[in-house]
């Protein structure tokens, strides 16, 4: 199986038959072999009845999964890329709103050479005040804070290599930051303008709180991203920052006393500075602990630090040992 498409679904019964031919019609000028894998989160409605449907009528293509309960559309996702057999994984929305006509034009990309292509819904079909704008705001941040420049991470359609996909969980709603991370591994990222269509069955999932929850995992991403490997740069750095404004508050209070005669123990000052270097030295402490989690953990499981794309002359190396 050379290609897998996942769709979480949630409560979308009117437009899954819709969804499964648009995608079918999309598929039919692609050569590879492919599945289309759609995933029930917990649907209220008649979503997964229809699902049962499609299976038996397109049992060669279509995989269904249905989730106990809504879990959320990264757990969705990440549940369509375990049972996922393809080695290009697509990623789609089931409202209709992303466009299965887009999917070969993200594999060409793909087959150029790039281990992601992100689409960008450049001409957004969303309310502006509520969808649009704070999305526009998020993945500016996004892209400041990660460094990994896209105009639209919002936008579920996605191409991935498979490879590109594996040594990390998604959680919260880490599934649009996948990307960054795909980045932290070396990956080649493209992002394309693709269509985006009004949402004319069901309503949205979504609204202002969604970018929220996109800012508080955010931190958690530029941590895993940046000192998963090396807590003590944050922790340590933190520490040694905070140290450092207490000795300036310290010299301060010697340099009053010493030339205006002012009482370092009396001053408040003296008390913030002391509570500031305690802090700094537990920050620290909590970097060397943390160090030791993160080598336990990699030496644990035989987890390496690092990620290969390719290997050269190991086969010749190989052939010569069997030889001998």
């Amino acid at each position: 199986m050379h290609l897998s498409i996942i769709v979480p679904v949630y409560n979308e019964e009117e437009t899954i038959h819709m969804l499964h031919q648009a995608v079918t019609d999309a598929m039919q000028s692609v050569q590879e072999e492919w599945e289309l894998i759609l995933v029930d989160d917990g649907s209220k409605d008649g979503s997964f009845t229809k699902l049962e449907e499609i299976v038996e009528k397109d049992p060669q293509h279509v995989r269904v999964i249905g989730l106990r309960r809504n879990f959320g559309q990264t757990a969705a996702i990440a549940a369509g890329i375990d049972h996922a057999k393809g080695e290009i994984i697509v990623l789609m929305d089931a409202d209709l709103q992303n466009d299965p006509q887009d999917i070969p034009l993200l594999l060409e990309k793909i087959y150029t050479g790039y281990d992601v292509v992100s689409g960008w819904r450049a001409k957004r079909k969303d309310t502006f005040i509520t969808r649009t704008l704070p999305s526009l705001f998020a993945n500016k941040l996004i892209s400041v804070v990660t460094g990994v420049h896209l105009h639209d991470y919002g936008c579920t359609l996605k191409a991935y290599r498979r490879e590109v996909l594996t040594g990390f969980r998604l959680y919260g709603e880490m599934h649009r930051f996948i990307p960054v991370y795909a980045n932290s591994v070396g990956a080649k990222i493209l992002e394309i303008p693709v269509h985006h269509h009004p949402r004319k069955y069901g309503k949205a999932k979504y609204g202002l709180e969604r970018t929220i929850k996109v800012i508080l995992d955010l931190f958690t991403v530029k941590f895993l991203n940046s000192y998963a490997n090396k807590p003590i740069y944050l922790f340590g750095g933190t520490g040694i920052l905070i140290m450092g404004i207490s000795s300036l508050i310290l010299l301060y209070l010697f340099f009053r006393r010493i030339f205006f005669s002012v009482s370092v123990i009396a001053s408040p000052l003296f008390m913030i500075s002391s509570m500031f270097f305690i802090l700094g030295f537990q920050s620290i402490l909590m970097g060397l602990i943390a160090e030791l989690l993160v080598r336990t953990y990699h030496e644990a499981q035989h987890k390496p630090t690092y990620t290969i794309r390719s290997t050269v002359g190991f086969e010749y190396r190989s052939q010569s040992k069997t030889q001998e």
